[in-house]
This record gives C-alpha cells, structure tokens and sequence, in this order.
C-alpha cells in the first residue's frame, strides 16, 4: 500500500491547482478507491497521486476562465502599461515564462487578466529600477496576481500578504516545461496541469516539517515540497478539509474513508507518521501505513507514513 499526494495570505497562496501537489485523496491507490478522486498511478517513484481538478484554500475554481488560459487583449484590465509581444500579421501574443522574450527593461509574468485570484495569462512588466533577487523582500503592485512587483528578471514576489503587498522574490524554473530544472539542488519545479507559475520552490520533509515559519510541507508527486501554510490555526487531525494546505504542519488531507469519524464533504487532515514508530505516532483508529510503495521511497524518505484506517 503507499500513498502519494493528497486570511489574505491564503488568497495568493491558494491559486495553485491541486494538479501541483495533490488534494484530498482517496483511501487507497486500488478498486475501492473513490471514482470522483481521479486516482492516477504517478510515474515518478511508484507513489499513487490521486488528485482532484480544482484549486487550493482561498480561491474556487472559474470554470469560464481556467488556470492557464491565454486572454485576449481585449480581456486585459491592466491599463497602459501592459506589454505584448507583436505577431508579423499585427495581432498580439501572450509572453514566454520560459524563454522570457520580452523587450528589453521587461520580464514575462503570470497574472489574472481579468482582476481575478487565479493566474490565467502571461504579460511583459517592467523590471524595477532596483530589482530584488530570490530570498529578497518585494512588493506586489496591486497585490499577487497584477503581474507587477519589484523582484527581477526570471522571478515573482511570492507567498504576497495580502494586507501589505509584500511577499518574498522567488526564481522561476529552468529549461522547459518538458524538462525544468532548478539551480538550487535543494528545490525543485512543480508544474501545474496549466503551467503557472513556474517556480522553484524548496524541498522538505513533512516528519520534520522543516520548511520556514509560515510554510508547511505538502507532497509533490513522489516527493514533498514548502508552500505557505492556509490552515488558519486549525486542521489537525480529524477537522474537515477541501484543500491541501488546509491542514497544519504535520497533516495532509486524507479521503473520508481514510480518517476515523470524518464528516468533511472533501476529506479531512491526517497525520504523517515516522513507519520505524508507528505504535506510537498515530490516533486510535488509524495505523502507520508507507507513504511509497515497498522499495520505491527515494533515500531520506524511507520512514514517512500516514496514518489512516486500516484497510
């Protein structure tokens, strides 16, 4: 058995699709697995990564205008100062993340071309004068999703309270989408299904929880990754929840078949446990059962459990 993936601030952090990490998922990777959880045999490492289409706490998913769909420039509500890319027959394009083709002075950026919380186009932004580099503090000119902040070329001001517009700038990926890379060997490219943004975002262990104050470790695929932490000082073990970074430091977010008692529509938050320990780790009712499938865990990741039902 195994298993893989499933306040302002949450609004910003929340735009990334549960194609990135994983939702709630349900109780096994086998025929008694939940229909509606879409259960896919991932490719990466042996794990099963059952995700669920929609987006993460803060922002419902907007059927007419999903992640990742290019605007026109009729639909632009960025005033002026927007920038595209000219076609040879005089239209207009939307910008490269990847290769970063806008003119001079400018990068490409992901932003919401309709004023909304999800990211649903590219365009070419000014460069500040004096960029911020990744780790740096920034700033987003009217909040997380104008496509408009102070960090440089090839990089966003990320995690963005949505009180003070500040955030910290973080790298965009390398390559391609195809094949992304990350410089830093300690990050790694999570792509959503739509392909916005494209960041490097550090690495973690969901034992330890060693991700940086404010940020939880969530899984990725057959590996887990730090992103900003929406669970508002709740989802512990048992409380309800719909999305992945619903739940506190220490929990994902299970099916409802997977945890005791459970009553959430979408799942509720269980516990990471450590498999040498598992008496010891988990609620009653639950037992440690591996995250990876037996002989896949990558190294470093050979003790991770969940706690769940018994099956």
């Amino acid at each position: 058995m195994s298993w893989g993936g499933s306040s302002a601030r949450a609004s910003f952090v929340g735009a990334l699709s549960l194609a990135l990490l994983g939702g709630c998922g349900p109780e096994e990777g086998d025929a008694d697995a939940n229909d509606d959880a879409s259960v896919n045999d991932s490719e990466e490492g042996g794990t099963i990564d059952p995700t669920t289409p929609g987006t993460t706490a803060g922002n419902e998913t907007n059927d007419d205008a999903p992640v990742g769909t290019s605007g026109s420039a009729g639909d632009s509500t960025g005033g002026d100062d927007v920038s595209f890319i000219e076609t040879p027959d005089g239209g207009v394009a939307m910008c490269d993340m990847w290769t970063q083709d806008c003119p001079d002075g400018e990068k490409c950026m992901p932003w919401a071309n309709d004023g909304g919380s999800t990211w649903n186009a590219t365009r070419c932004s000014p460069i500040d004068d004096d960029p911020g580099q990744p780790g740096d503090e920034c700033t987003a000119e009217g909040g997380g999703f104008s496509g408009l902040d102070t960090c440089d070329l090839a990089s966003m001001c990320w995690d963005v309270d949505g009180e003070t517009n500040t955030g910290t700038c973080v790298s965009f990926c390398e390559g391609s989408a195809v094949d992304p890379l990350c410089s830093d060997p300690d990050e790694v490219c999570p792509i959503t299904s739509d392909g916005l943004p494209i960041l490097c975002l550090p690495t973690c262990d969901p034992l330890l929880q060693d991700c940086v104050e404010g940020q939880t470790c969530h899984p990725k695929g057959d590996g887990f990754i730090c992103f900003p932490d929406a669970s508002g000082g709740m989802g512990v073990f048992g409380d309800p929840c719909e999305y992945f970074n619903e739940c506190a430091p220490g929990f994902w977010c299970a099916s409802a078949e997977s945890v005791p008692g459970c009553v959430g529509s979408g799942g509720c938050c269980a516990s990471y446990c450590n498999t040498s320990a598992p008496m010891s780790s988990c609620e009653p009712g639950t037992e440690c059962v591996s995250w990876h499938e037996e002989g896949t865990a990558p190294t470093g990741e050979e003790d991770i459990g969940v706690c769940v039902t018994p099956a």
